[in-house]
């Protein structure tokens, strides 16, 4: 139970507890930022059906052991193919397809604030959500029944069947959803709708294009554009390995970049309380369209989608602050693009 909510537990609902406790001296713990995505569909995809792509963002020690691709027939529901954590029954950071038409990812709401004792867990929610969702309406309401605020996400969702995309931004407080058939839907970790900003996430400001959700939001905007019309599983896996920095508009992989390099930044990433130079970034990328989801494929590639390596030893000789991680934290290699679909062996 515990280690389903990895995520829900140290930041969610420990900052509420303290809340409630009045704890003294209590860490100012945030709720995190992970990943970078987009739904397209209609005009601005090369064949006119659903694209879908998502890159993780984590801490590299966590991010170098999220290399699990699930394939779950259950007893009642649909069939799911997930990428997921070691141990978990929900993919967590929520990429998944189901065999009745479903796409859905997400990216996480920075600095959301809240939690509901009597709610039910995101882990529960999104897992059960995959398996007996059939369309986007029963997707949102599953996803708000027992709504706890945990895990706070923007939900990116599709329906290969209609070819309609949709925008799910669940707070715990409010909520918004945004649906067309012929549009673009990005996110990366930034709440869009001014009720959710303000009762829900009121500390982000979403005026600041220095902070890494905004400057990546500004990329998106751009990158999407020039490539209306022409986006398809190659160019959505480039899109994922994009290093330009829109704030400094130069090439610099960092944490202004869809594929975060936020180890090579002196500037952190203090929306999430990452310090200088903080080991993590985007970590794996996934991506998939209409045709592969059914045949229930996706493309997955684990390490930076860009295909650079994080090696462990050289990273903490030049940044001994984060020596306490040397037993846990691994070289983070690469691999290349690959298929992955229901029904495939395990390899030895």
């Amino acid at each position: 139970m515990a280690f389903n909510a990895f995520e829900e537990l140290p930041d969610y609902y420990v900052p509420w507890l303290n809340k409630q406790q009045k704890a003294a001296n209590a860490p100012n713990l945030k709720s995190p930022g992970n990943c970078s995505a987009f739904v397209a569909t209609g005009s601005w995809t090369k064949d006119g059906q659903i694209v879908m792509a998502h890159n993780n963002w984590t801490s590299y020690r966590n991010g170098e052991r999220w290399r699990i691709v699930f394939d779950i027939a259950p007893k009642n529901g649909y069939r799911m193919l997930v990428d997921g954590f070691p141990g978990v029954i929900a993919s967590d950071d929520d990429f998944g397809i189901n065999s009745d038409g479903l796409m859905v990812t997400e990216t996480t709401i920075t600095q959301f604030e809240g939690w509901d004792p009597q709610g039910k867990a995101e882990f529960v929610r999104a897992r059960k959500a995959l398996q007996y969702a059939g369309s986007i309406d029963d997707y949102i309401k599953l996803m708000s029944d027992g709504n706890n605020g945990g895990y706070a996400n923007d939900w990116l969702l599709g329906d290969r069947k209609t070819g309609e995309i949709a925008q799910f931004e669940l707070g715990l407080k409010a909520f918004k959803v945004w649906r067309t058939k012929d549009g673009v839907l990005a996110g990366s970790n930034w709440a869009r709708d001014p009720k959710v900003l303000k009762l829900d996430a009121p500390e982000f400001d979403p005026a600041n294009k220095k902070s890494s959700p905004n400057a990546r939001r500004a990329r998106w905007d751009e990158l999407l554009q020039e490539n209306k019309g022409k986006i398809d599983i190659a160019l959505a896996e480039k899109m994922l390995g994009d290093h330009a920095d829109t704030t400094e508009k130069k090439e610099d992989a960092n944490e202004h970049t869809l594929c975060g390099h936020v180890d090579g930044s002196a500037r952190g990433v203090k929306e999430w309380a990452w310090q200088p130079y903080y080991p993590g970034g985007a970590v794996q990328g996934k991506a998939t369209d209409a045709t592969m989801a059914k045949e229930m494929r996706f493309m997955a590639r684990m390490g930076h989608p860009c295909g650079g390596d994080f090696l462990a030893k050289p990273f903490l000789a030049a940044h001994p602050e984060f020596r306490w991680e040397e037993p846990y934290l691994r070289d983070m290699k690469a691999g290349p693009w690959t298929e992955f679909r229901s029904g495939q062996a395990a390899k030895e």
